[in-house]
């Protein structure tokens, strides 16, 4: 068994299979929600064992919301202008420039933290529902987790899970994609 899918068996599914994973999974009530780590070169394992973790979950009565950052990343792209115009502008400008033209849209004008908001379930109960935020590294280089889970603080009520691909340094701080400096402020838990 390798490890990641040890730490989704012996970890993290025990904590959502709870009847209230809240008081578990974060010890603040205004986040309830945890980071689950992993190496980015695991990406495509751990997709498949999400969806076996969803399936096993399923079974025991939990509803599972997925959403994915890759494709909020997309709609909030093409909010701004097509696709096929970012790529023409990456080669105009250059990527240091289009990075921090995305970081922008994601930040200013279609802000992340509203795109995840609002694939929120509707009507939400916290003891059967349970997010699964995943495709996070199609943020990067561009936007970094912290502030988006800052600023999600106080607006999930149920238990939340984002999928992290990178290193850990230290007992709480994530280097994203095993790449950037380490961000030290992580408040959830980290599994």
């Amino acid at each position: 068994m390798s490890d990641l899918v040890h730490r989704i068996k012996s970890s993290l599914e025990p904590v959502l299979d709870l009847t209230d994973p809240r008081e578990r999974i974060s010890a603040y009530h205004d986040m309830p929600y945890a980071i689950f780590r992993y190496e980015a070169d695991d990406e495509f394992e751990l997709r498949t064992q999400i969806t076996l973790l969803e399936t096993r979950l399923t079974q025991k009565g939990k509803r599972i919301r997925r959403i994915s950052l890759a494709e909020c990343l997309d709609e909030a792209m093409r909010t701004e202008r097509p696709l096929e115009e970012w790529f023409a502008a990456e080669r105009q400008q250059g990527t240091s420039t289009i990075v921090e033209t995305v970081h922008s849209v994601l930040s200013e004008y279609a802000p992340l933290v509203e795109l995840v908001a609002g694939r929120m379930p509707d009507d939400p109960d916290p003891l059967h529902d349970i997010v699964f935020i995943l495709r996070t590294g199609a943020l990067f280089p561009m936007y970094r987790t912290f502030s988006l889970l800052e600023q999600l603080k106080g607006r999930v009520i149920l238990p939340a899970v984002l999928f992290y691909p990178g290193d850990l340094d230290g007992t709480a701080g994530l280097r994203f994609m095993g790449v950037l400096a380490a961000e030290h402020n992580y408040r959830p838990k980290i599994f």
